[in-house]
């Protein structure tokens, strides 16, 4: 064969191999081992009432959290751990919503507009019983054929923030506009819902490969934070970015959605009171100030982490509420007691024979 020939053969082959290695981007360099911590839980408790949808950490301090180790999502190598520190997940609901707060160490960084340039969130849960946490639900189907027909039962609900058009302290999320057009997106801050079958078939809620739906909605709601803010009255957007970069301190994300949503085409999660669901967390930082890709993001887990939505705190309100009972009973049944015998003795002294002073007889003798 000439050299020209063949040197042309091979440009060619590679050319053909050049589409393969970009869509592969998101996959591991190897083949995949996972080492999580199976005795790892986050325990939504009970507690109404307590918490302020701002991004502030205040409101959360009396309520135990999980810590979490950042590991790559697509390599969890210890070795590769997120250098800023670790996780800590906490979570509650009040019987209607669920609230949840990320908390993670991390210097100052903020380029207003360029969200890869920020850090940014996402929390993943479970709708399919076969949904994987590896590959986001892990349907098998290619891009071009994975449908919710293909793809059913693989089914994960995604909520991702990235705050490079939020701005600090103000709500995000479901919004009238966007909710009005029946999709979750959020064309202000970016705070969008999602559904997934695998990390090549995402959509927004209410789209998809098979057209869209109006009836969806985004459902959550979030806030950031970072605890190197000297402004607590609240920011708008001329003040940005916010605080000086390289800042030392602690970043918040906060967010909350209904425990069930109306969601009728297996797009969400609905959650139970007294039953768990499978979840998971990931973060995204520039590290060195460099953009972050998709893939390139922490994780706090490499399986799912179970969710407990507790009852544990309504039996303890029943309990409380008893004993209050039984207590008030029980002190209205002396005041019954002591009433009675008040009574008793009232009447006795009334109507009870009357003593007779005694006089002494006197007896004549002889």
């Amino acid at each position: 064969m000439p050299r020209i020939s063949l040197v042309r053969l091979l440009l060619l082959l590679l050319l053909s191999l050049w589409p393969t290695a970009q869509v592969s981007s998101h996959q591991e360099s190897g083949e995949w081992s996972c080492e999580h911590e199976s005795e790892v839980r986050i325990e939504a408790g009970f507690k109404p009432g307590i918490i302020t949808l701002d991004g502030h950490g205040d409101d959360w301090k009396d309520i135990e959290g999980s810590e979490f180790s950042l590991l790559p999502a697509l390599d969890p190598d210890a070795d590769k751990e997120y250098g800023g520190g670790k996780m800590t997940v906490k979570a509650l609901h009040d019987g209607t919503s669920v609230f949840f707060l990320l908390q993670v160490d991390g210097n100052y960084v903020y380029s207003k507009g360029e969200s890869r340039k920020c850090p940014s969130v996402s929390l993943m849960f479970q709708i399919g019983d076969s949904a994987s946490y590896h590959d986001m639900g892990g349907c098998k189907e290619g891009t071009h054929t994975c449908t919710n027909k293909t793809c059913k039962d693989h089914e994960v609900d995604i909520m991702h923030f990235s705050i490079g058009n939020a701005i600090p302290g103000r709500l995000y999320g479901g919004n009238p506009i966007d909710n009005g057009e029946g999709n979750g997106g959020d064309r202000y801050g970016h705070l969008v819902d999602l559904y997934a079958w695998s990390p090549h078939c995402r959509y927004i809620d209410g789209t998809g490969p098979t057209g869209n739906d109006s009836s969806a909605q985004n459902n959550w709601n979030g806030a950031w934070w970072h605890s190197g803010f000297t402004v607590h009255s609240g920011f708008v957007e001329e003040d940005s970015p916010y605080a000086s970069d390289g800042q030392k301190g602690t970043y918040y994300f906060e967010f909350s959605r209904p425990l069930r949503t109306m969601d009728r085409m297996q797009q969400d999660a609905q959650f139970t009171i007294g039953k768990s669901s499978k979840m998971s967390v990931a973060f995204w930082y520039p590290i060195n100030g460099n953009p972050w890709h998709g893939s390139g993001h922490f994780s706090i887990n490499c399986d799912w982490v179970p969710l407990d939505i507790s009852l544990g705190g309504l039996s303890l309100t029943r309990t409380a509420s008893q004993s209050s009972w039984d207590a008030t009973t029980a002190f209205s049944l002396l005041l019954s007691v002591v009433s009675l015998c008040l009574s008793v003795f009232v009447m006795y002294r009334v109507f009870g024979p009357r003593s007779v002073p005694y006089k002494p007889m006197e007896v004549a003798l002889g």
